[in-house]
């Protein structure tokens, strides 16, 4: 019914328009030749005034007073509603809305001052020894096994995000680690400035700035377990420490320095497989032990690492190259009679398990006995040193680094611990291992096809590499080890991985080992370790 009106109201204003311009046309006629003209002359006479009976409107019947009305409140109804239409949609797109990122599920304010970011991941690992033949040990001990078991390995949620663009901050907690400490979960805890896109500082617990394989998240890692001298020497002292850290990236490369402390809380180990003991530690400071046996307490340290691609043809065929330092100064606690009472550090070490992480090497800690008596040893200092380097050319890579630490103290001349690894790996579905030249590390790994039931498989890798470390030098006897470990990797998507590692010993020498009778009897070991993880992170 409103709509008719509204057609006639403009029917009536139509009519009214047309019939004010209809003009009436005179005729004439000849009399001697009867032709009709349309203006007057000679001989001719005037017919009359007419119209043109097709061209005469339809007349339509007026509106009232009332009806009009209603038109134009019915219009005015209208356009109110078109406006508050407009003020809901302005005020949506004003509203932060939720995507999946790199970062995880991420907020923005449309005017991209403010993020968050939630993320997650969480690592389900199996392990099963094959085959296990050790010596038997000396005495009452008795010979030595590792246990076959099923983990959580990692169970971590965190948030991440800027406020005003320039300020970051990332909180992140992992509930499998610890020794019932809650300060112990706390992995990164910061807060970052950015002067530009390029540079920025950061204040907190972070990562110490060393080694290609540490800087690369155990998400995106080739094999299930780091090498061997990255968990030695870097991850079991707990790499998330408190400090000041600055970081400047280009185009293709990148440095980061950090001065650091103590971390958050005792870096824990994991529990322990179903029915087996918890892995073999050394105490540290805090009276706690670390995720693989070894400890330590920093009073402060110095890192740096640069990284760079001298060549780079494309983000699936380039050189990565980079190098790292760092100096520790060791803290070491003495007793008012001279007597060691807690601190110093030691390194520990095992064969790439995930499960039963036991410590088949150990240094045990290098400081002890009487500061005053002959024959203590006092590690103060301690610098690291590493090399890396990795290769992408399409689905190929590979990837190598060296690590060595060098022990300085009262009793310690002269003493290195050092190891290295190098590993090859290949997609057999076309992909290229991704890349992040901000960091200087690896990232996510994206398939060309996530799996699915119509033809789609996902991305599948193979890997193969060695893995050695020698923990034995001058005063220091941990013993040395080298293995071999093969990897079939399926990523049926970019945020799902399905992993298998055979890990098998090619020498374990802890003869004469620091910490005595349990570590030697894993001396001469021969261990094939088959090894799960069914990874999910977002």
């Amino acid at each position: 019914m409103k709509f008719s009106k509204l057609t006639m109201a403009i029917a009536v204003a139509l009519t009214a328009s047309a019939s004010s311009s209809a003009i009436a046309m005179s005729l004439y006629v000849d009399t001697k030749t009867k032709q009709i003209y349309a203006e007057p002359g000679r001989g001719r006479v005037l017919m009359g005034e007419f119209e043109k009976v097709g061209d005469k409107p339809q007349v339509a019947p007026a509106a009232d007073a009332a009806e009009i009305a209603a038109v134009r409140q019915d219009l005015d109804m209208k356009t109110n509603e078109i406006k508050a239409l407009q003020e809901h949609a302005e005020e949506a797109s004003k509203a932060p809305h939720v995507e999946m990122t790199d970062n995880g599920f991420e907020m923005k304010s449309k005017d991209g001052n403010f993020t968050a970011a939630v993320n997650g991941r969480m690592q389900v690992d199996s392990q099963v020894n094959l085959n296990q033949q050790t010596t038997q040990a000396v005495g009452a001990v008795p010979q030595n096994q590792l246990a076959d078991g099923v983990a959580l390995r990692r169970a971590r949620l965190g948030v991440e995000g800027t406020f005003f663009k320039d300020w970051g901050y990332k909180f992140e907690y992992d509930f499998t680690r610890g020794n019932g400490t809650v300060a112990a979960g706390v992995t990164d805890a910061y807060i970052k400035w950015g002067y530009n896109k390029d540079f920025s500082l950061k204040v907190g617990a972070f990562k110490e700035p060393f080694s290609l394989e540490e800087a690369t998240s155990n998400r995106y890692i080739t094999f299930i377990e780091r090498n061997m001298i990255t968990n030695t020497f870097v991850d079991n002292l707990n790499t998330y420490k408190l400090g000041i850290g600055a970081n400047y990236a280009a185009e293709r490369w990148q440095t980061g320095v950090s001065l650091q402390t103590e971390p958050v809380g005792n870096n824990g180990q994991t529990t322990a497989p179903f029915g087996t003991a918890a892995p073999f530690a050394v105490n540290n400071a805090n009276g706690g032990v670390n995720r693989s046996g070894g400890s330590g307490d920093t009073s402060w340290e110095a890192n740096a690492r640069v990284t760079g691609m001298p060549w780079m043809e494309s983000k699936t065929k380039f050189w990565h190259i980079g190098a790292s330092g760092s100096y520790m100064n060791i803290n070491n606690n003495y007793n008012a009679n001279g007597s060691f009472s807690n601190g110093g550090v030691a390194f520990a070490a095992n064969p790439s398990t995930n499960v039963d992480r036991s410590s088949v090497l150990s240094t045990g800690n290098l400081t002890s006995g009487n500061v005053n008596a002959a024959g203590s040893r006092t590690a103060n200092h301690i610098t690291r040193f590493g090399a890396e380097t990795a290769l992408v050319y399409g689905p190929f890579s590979t990837q190598a680094e060296y690590i060595q630490a060098n022990v300085s103290g009262t009793g310690y001349s002269n003493a290195t611990m050092d190891g290295y690894y190098g590993y090859a790996s290949y997609f057999l579905t076309g992909e290229s291992r991704a890349y992040k030249g901000s960091t200087g590390a690896w990232n996510r790994l994206k398939p060309a096809r996530n799996f699915d039931m119509k033809g789609g498989w996902g991305a599948w890798e193979l890997a193969g590499g060695y893995d050695y470390i020698n923990l034995n030098s001058s005063a220091i006897n941990g013993g040395r080890m080298s293995v071999a470990k093969f990897g079939i990797n399926w990523y049926p998507n970019s945020h799902v991985r399905v992993m298998t590692n055979y890990v098998k010993t090619l020498d374990i020498n802890t003869n004469g080992t620091a910490v005595g009778s349990r570590a030697n009897s894993f001396n001469n070991g021969d261990f094939d370790i088959l090894e799960t993880r069914v990874q999910l992170d977002w």
